[in-house]
């Protein structure tokens, strides 16, 4: 592998640097989010197909940067951390925006309304999901100072205290996410039984997207520990 591929990857910097890049794409992907429960409670068909086709293309991006980096990250390559734990945060980051992009894919599959009593804290949840991961794009956006202190001193414990927050936060979309499936429980009688068994999943995937950046959050904890 040619040096200048390997720095033209890294911008010249860390490995972090592509690690950076892929988590921008997939908040692109989730800030879509919002919009799109808003499109949804509004039965606006068009704008959800709008916002499904930006949700794929970050995604599409984010699937670019992933590739990119396992494919030139040689086993031999000096680095400040293990190889396999700086993929194993790039895989379960990854995995935030292919979620996204299922919530996406199924409103386009199978619209649906949203129960009246659901569209409340469903909005809320998904905004709350989005903060977890905009949380999280700020940890990352600590490594590279995080490298130079060699992973100790005032910016480790300000990464831990970040790493905290973030499940403390996701913590708090748990307790959304059973309340909306325990209002949705409740209507279920008002409901189409697909469509209950389809919003069960809405829930549980929007749900996905914190713990995912929840989880990313966990395999950093351990990267630098090591």
């Amino acid at each position: 592998m040619a040096m200048n591929t390997i720095t033209g990857l890294f911008g010249g910097a860390s490995p972090f640097t592509a690690l950076q890049k892929h988590m921008e794409c997939v908040l692109s992907c989730v800030r879509e989010m919002p919009s799109l429960i808003d499109a949804v409670i509004a039965e606006d068909q068009e704008q959800v197909n709008e916002i499904k086709v930006r949700v794929f293309k970050s995604e599409n991006d984010a699937d670019e940067v992933k590739n990119g980096l396992r494919g030139h990250l040689p086993k031999s390559l000096f680095m400040p951390v293990d190889r396999r734990d700086l993929l194993a945060v790039l895989t379960t980051q990854d995995s935030i925006a292919d979620v996204a992009q299922d919530v996406a894919g199924l409103f386009i599959e199978r619209p649906m309304g949203v129960p009246e009593p659901m569209q409340p804290l469903l909005r809320t949840l998904t905004q709350r999901c989005v903060d977890v991961c905009e949380h999280y794009g700020k940890v990352i956006n600590e490594l590279d100072e995080l490298v130079e202190m060699g992973f100790r001193g005032r910016e480790a414990d300000q990464v831990e205290q970040m790493l905290a927050e973030l499940n403390r936060i996701e913590d708090e979309t748990d307790d959304m996410g059973i309340e909306l499936t325990q209002i949705l429980h409740r209507n279920e009688d008002d409901i189409n039984p697909v469509s209950v068994m389809l919003w069960r999943q809405v829930i549980e995937w929007i749900g996905d997207i914190a713990d995912n950046a929840e989880k990313s959050g966990d395999r950093l904890r351990l990267l630098i520990a090591r």
